[in-house]
């Protein structure tokens, strides 16, 4: 095909820059050996707004900071915390030269959409959905062990901590994860971390119809690293088992923790047993935009590559004004495979939990974006769109089975049973709902929802308290 052929989307090799963590004033003094510290990283996270002006000076605007106090103290479900790592990664680009000259470039940033919210950047009509729930996937409604979800057939998911380096506004485990906020009183696991993983394991032993181990929390960046190591030995002991996956979004947002040489060596000794024993031995990591690819993502990626680790994948999460367009979502597809040999491998509709409709996209979005997205990248590269459907599971977007676009409601089915509807006959046959955002919807619907809807439009008021 003739170079010069017009596309909608135009593919461009690019070279990851590492933002000089200098131009922000609070680290003008900090050495690239202090940088390159997990511990360093650790100690200096940003947890609260007046450290965001220590580390910003007067770059960021007194406005900036007062919509970002005003979301925190009133809408925000997860509490604030980002690593230095991440937060360089924000308007890297943007000129600090005087006084709230960074403003703007913050606002307009998508890390920072997503990473550090804002009261302005959420709805005023509906800013929840009515429908909207604090587990929206009811995986603790599924725990057969404290922190053991058996959701699929083959596959269970394992919570070991409660905790990460990092929030994302849009955490799907809002519920359980971090510290509480004004808004939500976390729930939290009653065992202690050894007691729970025991359970965990005894659990898998009798479960021989369970395959797939996803090791995750929470954030495996924030369990010590020998806790992890002999949980992941005592999966590789168990025959049935033969796909583990860990679950680190560490790896993006904190890559010092990954290139500990600690660390390193032990994804070298899990990963030879995981050889010998024919077990695929995985690590899944969570960027929203190319800017994340950062060259010590890349070098943290590559030497986990070296240490044997068969796989690092990529689960984003499909947001608003973040990466819903197919020029975002290609960027960040090709920065993950081009420069840290990471495979985009699922995007996530962003989940029904409270105050997340200014992120949320509708269904009919996600099967235009990815629609547009096919024939860039090669097939197994191709990330797939999909909405995890309460009671069902993850779903492709185009395998809705009915939908009506007025209203907004999709209707999916599943092909499997979970713990909760073991003894129902209509479990496979019946249809599920998942509701689009209702800005998104033609003013019929709109207006539907408005006159129909639990409760009417859901106000800007404290989220129930769950003990």
């Amino acid at each position: 095909m003739s170079h010069d052929v017009q596309q909608p989307y135009s593919y461009r090799q690019s070279t990851p820059e590492d933002p000089d963590h200098r131009r922000l004033p609070g680290w003008r003094d900090v050495t690239d050996r202090e940088w390159r510290s997990a511990q360093w990283q650790r100690a200096h996270c940003v947890k609260n707004v007046r450290q965001l002006r220590e580390v910003t000076g007067d770059l960021l605007a007194d406005t900036f900071l007062a919509d970002l106090e005003h979301d925190q103290r009133t809408c925000a479900t997860m509490p604030l915390l980002i690593t230095p790592h991440m937060l360089n990664t924000i308007a890297a680009d943007s000129p600090a030269d005087g006084p709230g000259s960074l403003t703007d470039a913050f606002y307009d940033d998508p890390v920072r959409r997503y990473m550090l919210p804002v009261f302005s950047d959420r709805r005023t009509d509906f800013p929840s959905h009515p429908y909207a729930q604090r587990d929206s996937l009811h995986e603790r409604d599924m725990w057969v062990t404290e922190g053991l979800t058996h959701r699929y057939p083959t596959k269970v998911l394992a919570e070991l901590v409660s905790t990460c380096p990092q929030y994302c506004g849009h955490c799907t485990r809002m519920d359980l994860v971090g510290t509480s906020t004004p808004q939500v009183r976390k729930t939290a696991f009653a065992l202690k971390p050894q007691a729970r993983l025991d359970a965990m394991t005894a659990y898998l032993r009798k479960t021989p119809a369970v395959r797939d181990v996803v090791v995750s929390g929470g954030d495996l960046a924030n369990v010590p690293w020998p806790r992890v190591e002999a949980f992941v030995d005592a999966l590789l002991e168990i025959d049935s088992i033969r796909d583990i996956r860990l679950a680190s979004k560490g790896l993006i947002g904190l890559p010092q923790h990954w290139a500990d040489d600690k660390v390193v060596a032990g994804i070298a000794r899990l990963a030879a047993t995981a050889r010998s024993r024919g077990v695929q031995l995985a690590l899944h990591t969570h960027a929203n935009a190319a800017q994340q690819i950062t060259p010590a993502v890349v070098a943290t990626a590559r030497r986990l590559f070296d240490a044997g680790l068969r796989d690092i994948r990529n689960q984003a999460v499909l947001l608003r004004s973040v990466n819903d367009s197919p020029a975002a979502l290609l960027d960040l597809s090709f920065a993950l495979l081009d420069q840290a040999m990471i495979t985009p491998y699922y995007v996530y509709l962003c989940d029904m939990i409270p105050h997340s409709e200014h992120w949320r996209t509708s269904v009919a979005e996600a099967q235009d974006l990815q629609h547009r997205i096919m024939g860039y990248l090669p097939g197994f590269a191709t990330p797939r769109i999909v909405c995890d459907v309460p009671f069902v599971g993850k779903r492709w977007v185009h395998q809705v089975s009915d939908y009506d676009r007025v209203r907004g409601i999709s209707y999916w089915s599943k092909n499997y049973r979970t713990a909760l509807d073991a003894d129902d006959p209509d479990a496979l046959t019946r249809l599920y709902e998942y509701h689009d955002p209702i800005h998104t919807l033609p003013a019929e619907g709109q207006d539907w929802w408005k006159a129909h809807a639990p409760g009417g439009p859901v106000p800007r008021s404290p989220l129930s308290v769950v003990h």
